[in-house]
């Protein structure tokens, strides 16, 4: 090395000892300089084998060049018999160091020494270090000396073979297939300390540190490492390099990796083309691939009348073809790209030929220059300026020119969106790459001018926001501020133009943003907090608790109405344990509810809602970990209409996002006519008004449960009842059929009552085992109890239709068990496949069928269809009563008619199930509260009305336990109707009689 200002030489001797004594240890130090010696001898020692040793000397040629002798060997003198019990054998350099005018030295290291770890890691490196030596050069202060120390030798005793390195780096090929998975292995022969990875990509000027993430992984077990790369393509190709530590010193190992170019990343521009020859005789014709140290040759086919060219770019290459004499006929061109040993890419480009009498479409300037098309071929033109992507526009089979289509989106944003997933999937340093994309994202955002753009920067803020999540990274105050501003430019944007035609091409762009922003805003490091920021869409305030936080936290925004929020003490009191400092962030968006999907969950129905203009968005961190559950008030300020208390789920709706009430509820504020809503879980809120409501009370909560348990009751009390008296009541075949029958309801219906009470205490949501099979169960077993109502219906009809027609105990038994069991099972498990693979089975908050997605109409469907069916059969029943009766018999037998009429409808309401019916009206009626209640008293209560007209006023029930506990035969009533089908077969019979 010719040093050009005062150069300073560092020498070793090595001075194997012809009786060596002891040598004390030693370490050299990072300030020996002027003079500065190795190790002391002890002379007393006794002898032993020769033992390598080193003394450093340091020459200093201030104001003389540099000796030409110095750079040839040196020579060492031979040891005199007067001389001391020592001989030189050999005399090396060690560091060459250059001496600037300001004092500072550039230290490199000759070749077999290198500063100490311990040195290197606490100095500034040169700026032209040399490659493959690591801590090969370093930059001391004038008050600083040092000298390089000589690296493990390969060969114990011996100073002349290369160092021997304590690890070795396998790679299986330097030629990786696209899609394949990468795995480098370090294997250790000595512990080591300090290890990273780093990929040299290529025509990057510097290395990039690689950390686990989407595509990398590390894995280390005893005496190896192993860097594992998934989905590998040409970005992942360069050269690897693994660093580390071990004896003292840094140590570096390389292996170079190909990746070959896929089909994929071959752009033919354009990829069709209509000429005519007569106006546009010759045309140009290309094929981009991305840069890469494969060295890719193209070549055109046809060839003739063309001329090709290359055309470098910074990160891509492109292969050019100017075919200057236009074909006569249509033809295909191939560019086809090829690299030694590898299979070759190729690319066509169709070229049609405009004859004489083709309708085309005339040139245009709109957007773009648009030459003469062919009907029905799109024209094809590269975006202006530094953009990306290609601008199309059809022309129609009338010659019309159709709308211009654009992907055109900027470089510069999409070079960030790129610098963010490949930071995802481990390339880069998270607590630095995150900062810096924030801070130009936020200088980029003025280039947003079309949907693309929109879609690109709100995409590199949801990798961005991943990210941080998934590698714990905080943000500083400056990152934040550049989120904040980003997101208040994006919400201010025309939402009528940019932000309409993004929602057609991405309807959960609005999410994605939310989510992002929600994500980044609660990111901010304690030590930049408390932190306020205003913008006119965006509001911040975050706050550090001590572990002694006060009663309740409090926060307030100027928006118009005014909004607040708090926090009760009791939510904040399980982090308390923790002794951590709890950090709140409250967030609130302008505009952003207007941009949101109108998806709605369970229990908002499908109707249009209004939003006040803001989502209000509230999260804890504790610990470094998001406490997501917490009591939060809210009070949004006076509202029209009748609000709802909601909050977006991003998980409705297969991941695009929807408004959910669950787990919030409206309150009356008591000193104003204000909003209040109160929601058990932290997320973003805000509120919905619409001009009616659905029905979601404590009482008719507290109904149901009521009834529910009656029901309960009522159907176990049926179940002893029919134990004592069965072999009374079923001694024909009509009687057994009808009791089996409804016998069967009544066990469906006491399975179904009891499982959907239950289902409230199970953990609800599509991933809960226990949850879906309670929905599944109560879907089988409500359907179940309508098909037994069905088959008893049937019977019925067919008793009155057909009165001299009998049917087979058995096959009647057979038929109803197949109905009654079958049917509805197969209804049941046709949903559950059909529903459940879409996520549309179950309801968002509770254990049972979805009704967004339809699944609810599987059960709704059947149960109306059976209760027509049912009431058709009633109103039969009923005419069969009154006909012979009312035309014919006196006054008396009018009134006994009556009496039985009324005592049918008791008797068969409950047991057909027809109060079901109003679960129509619930569906359809939006304003009244009664149906609601009408439905839940009659039908929660419907085992206590079975129990009650189905059972105990059957005529041979009664019998029955008259006589198991009475004894005595009852008197005969000349009206009963307690046994429907034989009471009303009889009964008609008996009237006609009399008629005649």
């Amino acid at each position: 090395m010719v040093c050009s200002a005062a150069p300073v030489l560092l020498l070793a001797m090595t001075l194997p000892l012809v009786e060596p004594p002891a040598v004390r240890a030693f370490q050299p130090g990072q300030n020996q300089a002027r003079g500065g010696s190795g190790p002391q001898l002890d002379p007393e020692s006794g002898a032993g084998e020769l033992v390598l040793v080193s003394v450093y000397i340091q020459l200093d040629f201030s104001d003389e060049p540099w000796p030409v002798a110095l750079s040839q060997p040196l020579t060492v003198p031979a040891a005199s018999a007067s001389s001391a019990p020592v001989t030189l054998t050999g005399l090396n350099f060690t560091t060459e160091c250059n001496v600037t005018h300001d004092g500072r030295s550039y230290c490199a290291c000759l070749s077999g020494y290198q500063w100490n770890a311990s040195i290197c890691s606490h100095r500034q490196p040169c700026q032209t270090t040399i490659k493959h030596r690591p801590c090969g050069c370093l930059v001391l202060s004038p008050t600083e000396a040092g000298y390089c120390e000589l690296l493990p030798p390969g060969e114990e005793g011996s100073c002349l073979l290369p160092p021997a390195v304590p690890a070795t780096l396998n790679l299986d090929s330097w030629l990786q297939m696209p899609g394949n998975t990468l795995n480098l292995t370090l294997l250790m022969n000595q512990e080591t300390t300090d290890l990273n990875w780093f990929l040299w990509p290529t025509g990057s000027p510097s290395p990039v540190l690689l950390q686990a993430g989407t595509c990398v992984s590390l894995t280390s077990s005893r005496g190896q490492t192993v860097l594992s790369i998934v989905n590998i393509s040409h970005r992942w190709a360069g050269e690897y390099i693994c660093r580390f530590e071990a004896q003292g010193f840094r140590w570096e190992l390389h292996q170079v990796v190909r990746v070959p170019l896929q089909a994929t990343d071959v752009t033919g521009l354009p990829d069709q083309l209509s000429v005519s020859c007569a106006t546009s005789p010759g045309f140009q014709l290309s094929c981009c691939i991305p840069s890469t140290h494969l060295g890719y040759t193209a070549s055109w086919s046809p060839r003739e009348g063309g001329q090709a060219s290359v055309f470098n770019k910074p990160d891509s290459q492109c292969f050019m073809l100017a075919v200057q004499h236009c074909p006569t006929a249509n033809t295909t061109y191939i560019c086809e790209l090829q690299s030694p040993g590898l299979s070759p890419l190729r690319v066509t480009v169709s070229v049609t030929i405009i004859q004489d009498g083709d309708t085309t479409c005339p040139e245009d300037s709109s957007i773009a220059a648009w030459n003469v098309t062919k009907a029905g071929h799109v024209a094809q033109a590269l975006c202006p300026g530094d953009r990306t992507g290609m601008v199309k526009r059809p022309c129609g089979p009338d010659g019309v020119w159709g709308p211009i289509h654009s992907n055109c989106t900027d470089a510069g944003l999409l070079a960030l969106l790129l610098r963010a997933q490949l930071l995802q999937a481990g390339q880069g340093w998270p607590e630095e790459e995150v900062s810096q994309i924030l801070a130009q994202l936020q200088e980029q955002v003025e280039a947003v001018i079309s949907p693309s753009d929109l879609l690109a920067l709100v995409a590199t803020m949801t990798v961005l926001a991943k990210v941080v999540a998934d590698t714990g990274t905080q943000l500083n105050c400056s990152a934040l501020e550049a989120v904040l501003k980003t997101t208040d430019k994006v919400l201010g944007m025309n939402s009528s133009s940019l932000w309409t035609l993004a929602q057609r091409q991405t309807p959960s762009v609005g999410s994605s943003l939310l989510l992002a922003v929600e994500t980044l805003a609660h990111s901010l490091c304690p030590q930049d907090q408390p932190f306020s920021f205003v913008l006119p869409n965006v509001q911040l305030q975050s706050q550090l608790l001590e572990p002694t936080f006060p009663a309740n936290y409090r926060v307030s925004f100027p928006t118009q109405p005014p909004l607040q929020a708090w926090i009760p003490r009791h939510s904040l009191a399980p982090l308390r344990h923790n002794r951590t400092n709890v950090s709140i962030t409250s967030l609130v968006l302008q505009e952003l509810d207007h941009l949101l999907p109108s998806n709605y969950g369970q229990g908002l129905g499908d109707s249009l809602y209004a939003t006040p203009g803001l989502v209000l968005a509230i999260s804890i961190m504790a610990g470094g970990q998001v406490f997501k559950q917490g009591e939060v008030i809210m009070d949004f300020g006076d509202t029209d209409g009748s609000p709802h208390c909601v909050f977006w789920d991003h998980d409705l709706f297969q991941g695009k996002g929807g408004w959910s009430d669950a787990g919030c509820q409206v309150q009356a504020a008591s000193a104003s006519p204000t909003t209040q809503c109160i929601c058990r879980h932290l997320t973003a809120f805000s509120i919905l008004m619409s001009g009616h409501t659905v029905p979601n009370n404590p009482t008719l909560e507290l109904l149901s449960q009521v009834g529910l348990g009656a029901s309960i009751l009522a159907l176990l009390l049926c179940l002893g009842v029919y134990r004592l008296v069965w072999r009374f009541v079923v001694q024909n075949k009509v009687a057994y059929l009808r009791h089996s029958a409804l016998l069967n309801m009544v066990l469906c219906l006491l399975a179904a009552n009891a499982c959907f009470l239950g289902a409230p205490l199970l953990p609800a949501g599509p991933r809960s085992p226990l949850c879906l099979a309670a929905a599944f169960l109560c879907h089988f077993l409500y359907l179940a109890t309508f098909f037994w109502m069905l088959a008893q219906a049937l019977m019925l009809a067919h008793q009155l239709l057909f009165v001299f027609h009998q049917l087979s105990k058995l096959r009647v038994l057979s038929l109803m068990v197949l109905l009654g069991y079958l049917c509805p099972m197969g209804l049941a498990g046709i949903t559950l496949g059909l529903y459940l693979p879409r996520g549309q089975y179950l309801s968002e908050g509770a254990c049972w069928l979805d009704k967004k997605g339809g699944a609810l109409y599987t059960f709704v469907g059947p149960v109306l269809a059976i209760v027509g069916v049912n009431g058709l059969v009633l109103t039969m029943a009923v005419l069969k009563l009154l006909r012979p009766s009312l035309s014919e018999g006196p006054q008396v037998e009018k009134r006994q008619a009556l009496l039985g009429v009324i005592k049918a409808l008791l008797i068969l309401t409950p047991i057909f199930g027809l109060t079901w019916g109003l679960g129509l009206a619930t569906l359809l009626e939006e304003v009244s509260i009664v149906p609601h209640y009408l439905f839940t008293v009659l039908n929660a209560s419907q085992g206590v009305f079975i129990l009650l007209f189905g059972c105990l006023m059957d005529k041979k029930v009664q019998e029955a336990l008259r006589k198991r506990f009475c004894c005595s035969q009852p008197p005969r009533s000349t009206i009963s109707l307690a046994t429907n089908e034989t009471y009303i077969s009889e009964h008609s019979k008996g009237r006609s009689k009399d008629a005649r």
